[in-house]
């Protein structure tokens, strides 16, 4: 299968080929739910994709994955490779590294911005210096490397039926909201780690700290005010998805089916907390097998009908889109005690 997105591609050089598919098996091991939606993507867009998740995967394992007492000189030292790989794969469109070569040759062949990438290593740099922001303000401007930029550089593959600069900041959007949806699953995780995602103004309003937070997590008790914390930041999520749902028209019917599974999916996963009673400190909430499996049987039945009506009218191409870069969505929700 992975060969035939290749060859759909036009990707015909052996050690690209072979870079490609080793980002697939990245997305294909790390990515469930992202891998899942991205087989519903047209056959020849998919190594695109595999190619952006596999340098995001990639990066972000090194600033979790790397452990010990050597970690926090070894973690700046591994960004710094990476940046600097980054930089020579897409200056000369070559590296010794898969992953950056993948990238390099998805980056050229979608006029992607470099800038979106250089955004997105700042973040990664701020992980190895920063384990908590005070208001959604700070959060927003590491989210925008972090996760904006993520849905940005996926649009030009994507594809829209509108201006680029038009569906950009909804894209933005979508990426924001499925990476606050991953903190609120991983909160206990990334308390192991010592990071605290969630912005310390959201929880004082709710009468939550660190050492609380700690406690909770150490002794496997509940406390009602962690419970309204989690509650309030899952509402904050959902409104970030509501500004992100307007942007799926805006793309590519054949693209559609892909984005709006990982849009269910991944707004399911707050469904999953909210039913868990929101433990997400004690245990990582999980969308049921079978409700993803008929989100997916949804997705092939609107591939079929894109492919159907693209196929009727002739396989016309979407607007074409000048490369840009232009500014995130910029939401602000003030915290406030639940009614």
């Amino acid at each position: 299968m992975s060969a035939r997105e290749l060859d759909a591609a036009a990707i015909t050089d052996p050690a690209l080929r072979a870079a490609y598919a080793h980002c697939r098996r990245l997305n294909a091991r790390h990515g469930k739910t992202y891998f899942l939606a991205t087989r519903l993507l047209p056959v020849d867009r998919r190594p695109a994709v595999h190619a952006l998740y596999g340098f995001a995967r990639w990066a972000d394992d090194i600033v979790d994955v790397v452990e010990g007492a050597a970690a926090a000189d070894e973690r700046p030292k591994a960004l710094r490779r990476l940046q600097d790989q980054l930089d020579h794969g897409l200056r000369t469109g070559t590296s010794s590294e898969p992953v950056v070569m993948a990238l390099a040759d998805t980056t050229r062949r979608y006029a992607i911005d470099p800038r979106h990438f250089t955004d997105f290593m700042t973040s990664m740099r701020l992980d190895l210096k920063v384990s908590e922001y005070s208001t959604f303000s700070d959060l927003e401007r590491y989210m925008h490397g972090s996760a904006a930029v993520i849905g940005l550089q996926m649009l030009p593959v994507l594809g829209t039926v509108v201006p680029r600069a038009e569906a950009a900041p909804r894209a933005a959007a979508l990426g924001v909201a499925f990476q606050l949806t991953n903190f609120l699953r991983d909160v206990g995780e990334d308390l192991d780690r010592d990071r605290i995602y969630l912005p310390q103004d959201l929880l004082a309003a709710h009468g939550v700290d660190r050492a609380l937070l700690s406690w909770s997590r150490t002794t496997g008790r509940r406390d009602h005010r962690i419970t309204q914390a989690l509650m309030a930041a899952c509402a904050v999520t959902r409104d970030v998805y509501r500004t992100a749902a307007p942007g799926l028209a805006m793309l590519d019917p054949v693209s559609r089916p892909c984005v709006r599974t990982a849009f269910v999916l991944y707004a399911a996963i707050l469904d999953a907390i909210a039913a868990d009673g929101y433990a997400v400190l004690h245990r990582r909430a999980v969308v049921a097998r079978h409700r993803r499996a008929t989100v997916a049987c949804d997705g092939l039945v609107r591939v079929a009908a894109a492919r159907t009506r693209h196929r009727l009218r002739g396989g016309a191409v979407p607007l074409p889109e000048r490369p840009g870069h232009p500014s995130t969505v910029n939401p602000r929700h003030p915290w406030k005690e639940p009614a």
